[in-house]
């Protein structure tokens, strides 16, 4: 028997036993919230870039033109 021959085999064998076992599982889809031991085996999750800062100035200016902001919509109000 040719090696490619027992290669194909042995690979049909494999996918056979991997079918039985995904049947014998359950779905691999599974909805909701994990188990909480499923949670804790997972792998930690990457560090979360961290958010750019204002400056003093730019802080200054923003909070300048809500001012302006607010004071136009109380003078369209009254």
């Amino acid at each position: 028997m040719p090696t490619q021959h027992i290669i194909a085999l042995l690979i049909a064998e494999r996918d056979k036993l991997n079918r039985a076992i995904e049947a014998l599982q359950g779905s691999a889809k599974r909805r909701g919230r994990p188990p909480k031991a499923v949670a804790e085996l997972a792998a930690p999750v990457a560090s979360v870039p961290k958010r750019k800062r204002q400056s003093a100035a730019r802080r200054k200016a923003q909070a300048e033109r809500m001012k302006a902001y607010w004071a136009a919509k109380r003078k369209k109000t009254k």
